[in-house]
């Protein structure tokens, strides 16, 4: 038996690190890490490290995966309400009301890694022989 998909906008499956706070009034109910399954333009699909109350507002602070300006760190902050989920498996979908990307901070360029990487170790070594 085939079921027809009701969802109109397009889901995307990426796997990006993410964490929530489940509201309850204002206040911070429950918090955790996790991981989206898939995201598209009115929602997200999560996983989590533990089960999450459906019915409850919801912050989900996405760790992007691109830099902006090539050093700062990007967070996709979404606003929604969780609107199920499947708790055998801790996976819950978010109905998005609103989102904006911030800034998350300093993150070094790959290409600048292994130099300074090489550099700790020479300082290291040398202040080892004394």
């Amino acid at each position: 038996m085939l079921t027809e998909e009701k969802r109109v906008k397009n889901r995307y499956a990426i796997v990006l690190d993410l964490e929530y706070k489940v509201l309850d009034r204002r206040r911070v109910q429950l918090e955790g890490v996790g991981r989206t399954v898939n995201i598209s333009s009115t929602g997200v699909l999560f996983e989590t490290d533990q089960p999450v109350p459906c019915g409850r507002p919801v912050e989900l602070k996405i760790k992007w995966p691109f830099l902006l300006q090539g050093f700062c760190g990007m967070n996709l902050v979404v606003h929604g309400q969780i609107i199920r989920g499947q708790a055998n498996n801790n996976v819950f979908a978010v109905r998005m009301e609103s989102h904006e990307f911030r800034t998350a901070g300093y993150r070094m360029p790959r290409q600048e890694i292994r130099p300074m990487q090489q550099a700790v170790g020479q300082t290291a070594a040398h202040a080892a022989h004394y």
